[in-house]
């Protein structure tokens, strides 16, 4: 991705800190350790503050500053809960327009991914393109705007915790429901896919760190 100012450049890096949950949800953000931390004026901090406060992802009060906004969920799931629900959509609606074409692309994806060793680094950029090659069929560019701005969070793909192998057997399935045109299967496959990750769990239930998939 380009970006054409120091601004555009904080304020992605920023938004990745808030919706990775590395910046928690109440956190301070001072400008002035903010412009340390990224070596910049705070200029472009107070920018991109601005910037963050429209998105909705930070708050801004007279007294206390601006703060990350808080959420009950935590940021992570947050995330993960709302790619499920436009994912979902984007399975539904991509059931019904999908191409052959774009459903051997989807085939030949997931078997590259199931043909990689474990854990190889390769996996995040095959499991991104699955992704978006399902979203870009959906054929709603409103849906693939805030796929990618969802998406900009996880430059190194989503944090799970079950296996590759596990993740390219659920995409098959997805794959399975798009090609007989079963938009209801295909939202529910990936719906589950997303949140029956076990990563989510171990959120919920204050376990251990994941791993990427």
């Amino acid at each position: 991705m380009q970006y054409s100012s120091k601004s555009d450049i904080v304020c992605a890096m920023l938004r990745e800190l808030i919706i990775t949950g590395e910046l928690s949800s109440g956190e301070a953000l001072r400008q002035r350790d903010l412009a340390t931390r990224f070596g910049v004026s705070q200029t472009p901090v107070r920018e991109a503050l601005r910037r963050l406060e429209s998105e909705g992802l930070v708050v801004n009060d007279t007294h206390r500053g601006a703060t990350v906004i808080e959420s009950r969920s935590g940021a992570i799931e947050d995330n993960a809960q709302i790619r499920a629900t436009l994912e979902s959509l984007g399975a539904r609606l991509a059931a019904r327009t999908i191409t052959v074409d774009q459903l051997e692309v989807l085939r030949e994806l997931n078997g590259e991914m199931t043909a990689l060793p474990e854990g190889d680094l390769h996996y995040a950029a095959l499991n991104r393109e699955f992704h978006f090659t399902v979203y870009e069929s959906a054929g709603s560019p409103m849906l693939l705007s805030m796929m990618r701005l969802l998406w900009q969070a996880m430059p190194d793909g989503p944090k799970v915790t079950r296996s590759d192998a596990e993740s390219a057997r659920q995409h098959e399935g997805i794959i399975e429901a798009l090609a007989a045109g079963d938009a209801e299967l295909a939202a529910g496959r990936t719906n589950g896919h997303i949140l029956g990750s076990e990563h989510l769990q171990s959120e919920r239930t204050g376990r251990s760190s994941p791993d990427p998939a």
